[in-house]
C-alpha cells in the first residue's frame, strides 16, 4: 500500500490541528521528544537504524539505484538526519515543508526488485512511499533513539516510554502513518520491530552489504580509530540476524570492548558542555523560542559537530 498525496495531506491536516503554537512546533521544549531528541549520542545509533533500515529490499534497492549514497554517504547521513530535526525541532511550517519534500523525493524512487528477497519475490515493484517500508524506518528511528539515551544516559521507565512513543505518533504522521498502522503501545512496539526483523520481509541483501560498506567507511583517513569504534557499538546495537547479514565478527571479546567502551562514555559524557552535547536543531530551537522569531537560522545539523562529538566518544572509550 502506498501513501499518496491526498494520504500524506490528510495527515499533515491532523497534525496542523493538532498543535497549540505553530511556532513552537510539533512538540517543544517540556516534551519527551525533545528531552531525547536533543542528545547527541543518539547519533551512536545511527549506524545501527541506517543499517536497519537498508536491511528492507525497498530502502536498500530505492537507496542504491536512485541515490548519490555511494559520492556522498556521510553527507547523505546527515541530509537525513536534517530533515528529521527539521520536523522535531522546527516551527509547524518547518516541520510540513520538510514532510512534503520527503514524500516529493520517495514519488520518484520506484522500481523493480530484480532477484527474490526473503518473502519479496523477483519483479516485485518496490516504492519509497510503500507504507510498509515508511513504516519500518519510522520504527528504527524511534527505537534507537530510545536505545542510544538508555544506554548512555538513562533507563527509561515504562511510561516514560509511552509517552515519547504517543508523541512520536505526531512525527509518524508526517510520513503519511496514522494511528491504525501503529501499534498500541511501546512495548507492542518493539514486539513489532521484533516480529519484523524474523518476518522475512526485513533481509539483507547485495545492495544493502554494498551500502552499508560506504556508509561505515570513514570520511577521512585521520578518522579511520573512531570509526572503527562506532562500527563496532553499530554492530553490537544490530539484530543477531541482521549482524550475520551484514557480515559482522563480534563475539565476546567484541562485546566486551563495547561494554568498557559505554562505561567509560556514560562517565564522560555528562561533563560535555550542554552547547557540544547538545544538537545543533535543538540549540536552535532554543533561540528561537527565546528570540520570539519563528524564523531564526537553523544551523547545519553538524558535520563538524558530529565528527567532534564521535571523537570525543571514541576517545573516552579508550580503545
Amino acid at each position: 500500500m502506498t501513501v499518496t498525496r491526498a494520504d500524506l495531506e490528510r495527515c499533515l491536516d491532523l497534525v496542523k490541528g493538532s498543535v497549540v503554537e505553530p511556532r513552537v512546533g510539533l512538540f517543544g521544549p517540556t516534551s519527551r521528544t525533545w528531552h531525547i531528541a536533543r542528545e547527541g549520542v543518539v547519533f551512536l545509533a545511527g549506524g545501527a537504524a541506517a543499517l536497519q533500515q537498508l536491511a528492507h529490499p525497498f530502502v536498500a534497492h530505492g537507496v542504491a539505484e536512485h541515490s548519490v549514497t555511494r559520492e556522498d554517504t556521510f553527507g547523505r547521513f546527515l541530509r537525513t538526519f536534517e530533515n528529521v530535526y527539521a520536523m522535531i525541532f522546527g516551527p509547524l511550517d518547518r516541520a510540513l515543508r520538510s514532510a512534503r519534500a520527503v514524500h516529493a523525493i520517495h514519488e520518484r524512487v520506484t522500481g523493480v526488485m530484480p532477484l527474490p528477497a526473503g518473502s519479496w519475490s523477483a519483479g516485485a515493484r518496490y516504492q519509497a512511499n510503500d507504507k510498509g517500508a515508511l513504516r519500518w524506518v519510522f520504527t528504527t528511528l524511534i527505537i534507537n533513539a530510545v536505545r542510544a539515551y538508555e544506554l548512555v544516559i538513562d533507563p527509561l521507565e515504562e511510561h516514560e516510554k509511552d509517552d515519547y512513543y504517543a508523541e512520536s505518533r505526531r512525527f509518524a504522521l508526517l510520513f503519511g502513518l496514522e494511528e491504525d498502522d501503529l501499534p498500541p503501545s511501546f512495548a507492542a512496539f518493539e514486539r513489532s520491530f521484533d516480529d519484523t526483523v524474523r518476518s522475512g520481509a526485513i533481509v539483507v541483501t547485495p545492495p544493502a552489504r554494498e551500502l552499508a560498506d560506504y556508509l561505515l567507511a570513514p570520511p577521512h583517513p585521520a578518522l579511520g580509530l573512531a570509526w572503527r569504534w562506532y562500527t563496532l557499538v553499530t554492530a553490537s546495537l544490530l539484530p543477531e540476524p541482521l549482524r550475520e547479514g551484514f557480515g559482522f565478527s563480534f563475539g565476546p571479546r567484541e562485546q566486551a570492548r563495547v561494554e568498557t567502551s559505554i562505561l567509560a562514555i556514560r562517565r564522560a559524557y555528562p561533563r560535555i558542555p550542554a552547547r557540544l552535547r547538545h544538537v545543533p536543531a535543538y540549540t536552535a530551537a532554543e533561540r528561537r523560542l527565546a528570540s520570539g522569531d519563528a524564523y531564526v537560522r537553523e544551523p547545519d545539523t553538524g558535520r563538524p559537530f558530529l565528527l567532534k562529538l564521535l571523537l570525543r566518544m571514541s576517545r573516552a572509550a579508550v580503545l
